[in-house]
């Protein structure tokens, strides 16, 4: 995990007077990775009919784009040591904006397959870019200002369901939708060209420990693959839960899904300030103990309609501040460099494709408490990693 690192920059080159606007250029590209992360759901039918499949066949666009979310987040980590980065990181969002335009017009599923994995692989180069740019701008101060970031995803996450169904409604297909979202990118790859880019500075000799521990980044990225499974197998299983259990309708599950993203960007929203007053390991540690106590109550009361509605908000209100809590917690026990950040990222893709699909082998010959259940072991062996990550790394690395 060793790279070639460019020389050291003068310090102020690093460290200008004035972080607002690179800051602010790194939530609004996050604001545009929300815009697209949840673009294909909301349109995952009006993309059927144009390329005149079914939904079975079409759900593979999500395989897509988590695969190129993987390259992505591979390639992220060889490039943006050597080159600036928010160039790197408006050149992705170029390639997303793209394949947004493309997308709604392309009539094989084959082609739209390749539009999807693209558009994965800018996502994943985005995703590990706005992360190591803001760590490597802002430091052991990082805390606050990571939350901040995934709040912007979360907040554009929530507006692209309405985009799309809002045009939909006004020109009957879903063209008008990614084309609006295409367009709302632009000014975001103009801005982060027009911002210098924060620079790395590589480790000093006495801190070469941080640089190189293999084992502290080993467990990182099972703790992110583990946390990123269960965030996404929750918000993408809780709906046909709901349903199969019969807790509620198709309408009602919807709603429940959305009340799921909803308190978890609240909980980013509310967790800015925490970021700076505690302890980065005991707000994790906290976090995942919430998540598995609100699980716990869907597992225990499993015909309960008031507990299913109370256990979803405490989950993703437990998990909001979790990933970006553990970004900040790595700068500050490792020396991040864009190859170190993209295989955090690797692990995150990884546990985001397979325990959904997990969850997805079992769902019907088991039964659907399966969904809950998987999480609740995931999110516990996310406790029991963390502590161990959190143990071994107050032992080899020392920390104020």
């Amino acid at each position: 995990m060793t790279s070639t690192l460019p020389q050291t920059a003068p310090q102020s080159a690093v460290k200008p007077r004035n972080h607002w606007p690179q800051t602010l250029g790194y939530y609004a590209a996050f604001v545009a990775l929300g815009l697209i992360g949840s673009l294909l759901g909301p349109s995952l039918n009006g993309l059927a009919l144009k390329t005149g499949v079914h939904l079975d066949q079409i759900s593979i666009l999500f395989t897509a784009r988590s695969l190129g979310y993987l390259l992505g987040s591979l390639l992220a980590g060889r490039v943006y040591d050597r080159r600036p980065g928010n160039t790197l990181m408006a050149g992705f969002l170029g390639l997303i904006f793209l394949m947004v335009l493309l997308s709604p017009l392309i009539p094989m599923l084959w082609l739209l397959f390749t539009a999807m994995l693209l558009m994965g692989l800018g996502e994943g180069g985005l995703d590990v870019g706005g992360n190591t740019m803001l760590m490597w701008l802002h430091r052991e101060k990082v805390g606050p200002f990571m939350n901040g970031l995934h709040f912007a995803f979360g907040l554009g996450s929530f507006f692209t369901p309405i985009i799309i169904s809002q045009m939909a409604l006004l020109s009957g297909n879903i063209t008008w939708g990614y084309w609006v979202v295409a367009i709302l990118l632009v000014p975001m790859v103009i801005w982060l060209l027009r911002i210098p880019s924060p620079t790395y500075i590589p480790a000093s000799p006495e801190n070469t420990a941080k640089t190189t521990n293999t084992l502290l980044i080993v467990l990182m990225v099972i703790f992110f693959a583990l946390y990123v499974g269960s965030e996404v197998s929750f918000g993408g299983w809780v709906y046909n839960y709901a349903v199969a259990m019969k807790l509620m309708n198709a309408t009602t599950a919807a709603l429940a899904t959305s009340w799921f993203w909803g308190s978890l960007t609240l909980g980013r929203l509310l967790s800015i300030p925490i970021a700076s007053k505690y302890k980065l390991s005991s707000v994790v540690l906290v976090d995942v103990i919430g998540v598995l106590v609100s699980l716990s109550l869907i597992l225990l009361f499993p015909n309960s309609q008031v507990i299913i509605w109370v256990g979803t908000f405490g989950t993703g209100f437990a998990m909001a501040s979790i990933f970006p809590t553990t970004l900040s917690l790595a700068e500050s026990r490792l020396h991040i460099t864009g190859r170190v950040t993209s295989w955090f990222f690797v692990g995150a893709s990884s546990g985001g494709m397979v325990l959904p699909w997990l969850i997805g082998q079992l769902f019907e010959p088991v039964g659907p408490w399966v969904a809950m259940m998987s999480i609740f072991i995931a999110m516990a062996l996310g406790l029991v990693t963390f502590i161990s990550l959190v143990a071994y790394s107050n032992r080899v690395v020392k920390i104020s």
